[in-house]
């Protein structure tokens, strides 16, 4: 600073001034803007102020530019935070559902909207479960409520059914301030966890639920964060090891390397149709014994990315081994509302673990997760959604709910959200045969667009697809010719990623190559959303057909 002045006193001189408050109209001022156009490096613009004819032209002294050169050498320091020294974990995070597939598929929207030819229109981002922006209509219910608490003056409007307000008023009293832009508890809104827990017990045939075990979250992502965050110890060989199915979402792989846990895989039976044995899950578990301590098993039913709906003896299974080897369970049940097969059924973790008896239902600590993202509701931009986290240590609760409350609390128009899911209109309410005819209208329109992908994929010769027995999303196993894994090398992709890239370039298709979810060594897939309306599926899937055999026919 002692630099700065002095630059400006030089500067001041120059300008006639003869010291502080003495510069005639308004010089001093001038010169201290000069003095800091010089350290920022600026040619500086001095407007010419009138002198005495005597003085002489303005010069800037050798000393002002020098001081000015080194302050503007001191501005131009290395940066505190670069690739090298920024935290690791973080770099060391990838989320393939918005990776650099989906960034080019940006880049080329782009260049559409600059009017520059492509060998397609549009972009179809079939890479994410983004329900509503693949064109699925909002379920009237849900909005009509999140309106009403989001504008109560709604609430004397005629246009709004009684059913819905009385339910809005509801959350509202729970609100401080009767407003849903004041902060909630840190676990939520006490009265939709009550909700929460109601629902539970009615899903699951009257097992009991403590509100007291619900914590709302920041979508179900959130709930698994906060979750895996205060598991994940020790170091070395102690190292906490978390038990992923592989293929995976690519939230826990993110999660685990941002938390510097141990990812440990076991593989799902895509042979039979992506079964889970319990046979693998031991192998994989002592293995990992050698090089980890693996106290966490996370199961994702029915299957993201790969469709799966657990039947029950699977489940029993699964909490067995989980009480067996003390782990700690983490059920994600998102797509709890998205069966589609006949002869499958969504079966919680928390009904199996009651029914199963008191040995295991007081003992197995479990944490299971639901969010409004999927279902029938697909309202992903709420963030709304709930963990129930049961046999927990007391003394652990008081630091979850500690750890929860550093980020205040999550959205309390997502708790709205979130309330309706569980608390939605019911026989002999007014909005109930609105309700029930666009929740079914979605889900089965879900349905008919899980066959239809599954059977337009196993016409097409060397793509192999699974029943898509519930979730949003097809898993193809697809062949890719060894000259163009020789070409993908080339170009230091993965072949699966270079195929998927070739499938954006040339028909505008966006979709995740199966190296972002994990994958037997030597396969190859992508993963695709059904979500686009029934026409526009039928275009994607015959777009990926005539791709899919001209890549084979080029490198064959």
């Amino acid at each position: 600073m002692h630099r700065f002045v002095l630059v400006a006193k030089q500067t001041a001189a120059s300008l006639g001034c003869k010291g502080p408050g003495v510069c005639r109209s308004g010089r001093e001022d001038m010169a201290l803007r000069c003095a800091a156009s010089l350290a920022a490096g600026r040619q500086p613009r001095c407007p010419r102020l009138p002198r005495p004819a005597r003085e002489g032209t303005v010069r800037w002294s050798s000393a002002a530019k020098a001081s000015a050169v080194k302050i503007n050498e001191k501005a131009s320091r290395e940066k505190i935070l670069t690739l090298e020294s920024m935290n690791p974990q973080v770099k060391a995070v990838e989320y393939a559902v918005r990776g650099p597939i989906v960034l080019k598929a940006g880049e080329i929207e782009k260049e559409l909207r600059k009017g520059i030819k492509k060998p397609f229109t549009e972009v179809i981002k079939a890479n994410i479960g983004d329900a509503h922006a693949m064109g699925q209509r909002p379920i009237t219910f849900l909005r009509q409520v999140v309106a009403l608490c989001t504008y109560p003056n709604l609430l004397d409007s005629p246009s709004f059914p009684e059913d819905a307000k009385k339910r809005a008023r509801r959350i509202l009293q729970g609100c401080g301030g009767n407003s849903l832009g004041s902060y909630s508890a840190s676990q939520g809104i006490n009265c939709i966890r009550e909700d929460v827990a109601s629902y539970i017990e009615r899903r699951d045939g009257g097992v009991p639920a403590d509100p007291d075990n619900i914590y709302l979250t920041t979508g179900a992502s959130d709930g698994i964060a906060t979750i895996l965050k205060i598991l994940v110890s020790g170091g070395g060989k102690s190292r906490t090891g978390v038990m992923i199915p592989i293929p995976q979402y690519p939230l826990y792989s993110a999660a685990i390397s941002e938390l510097d846990a141990i990812q440990v895989n076991y593989y799902l039976d895509e042979e039979n149709c992506w079964a889970l044995d319990v046979n693998e899950l031991r192998r994989s578990l002592n293995e990992a014994k050698a090089y980890c301590n693996p106290k966490v098993l996370c199961i994702i039913n029915p299957g993201n990315p790969t469709g799966q709906v657990q039947n029950r003896k699977c489940i029993e299974d699964v909490i067995h081994f989980a009480w067996e080897e003390k782990l700690f369970l983490l059920a994600d049940e998102v797509y709890q509302d998205n069966v589609y097969s006949e002869g499958c059924q969504f079966h919680s973790f928390k009904k199996i673990l009651y029914e199963m008896g008191p040995e295991y239902y007081n003992n197995v600590e479990l944490a299971s997760f639901h969010s409004t993202s999927k279902g029938y509701m697909g309202e992903c931009g709420y963030r709304g959604g709930y963990m129930e986290v049961i046999n927990l240590h007391p003394e652990i609760k008081g630091q979850l709910v500690k750890l929860l409350s550093v980020r205040l609390c999550p959205p309390v128009s997502g708790q709205a959200a979130m309330d309706i899911v569980v608390n939605p209109p019911i026989p002999g309410e007014e909005s109930y045969s609105q309700f029930i005819k666009e929740k079914e209208s979605v889900l089965n329109n879900l349905a008919k667009k899980a066959k239809l992908t599954e059977d337009m994929f196993n016409k097409v010769p060397g793509i192999h697809c699974n029943p898509l027995q519930g979730a949003m999303y097809a898993f193809p196993r697809i062949f890719i010719p060894s000259k163009a894994i020789e070409e993908a090398k080339s170009h230091k992709m993965a072949p699966d990623m270079f195929y998927c890239m070739k499938l954006l370039e040339e028909t505008g298709i966006c979709v995740v190559p199966g190296s972002g979810f994990g994958q037997r060594e030597g396969s190859y897939h992508f993963r695709m959303t059904i979500l686009p309306p029934v026409e526009k599926l039928k275009i994607v899937l015959e777009k990926v057909k005539d791709f899919h055999m001209k890549f084979l026919e080029k490198y064959a």
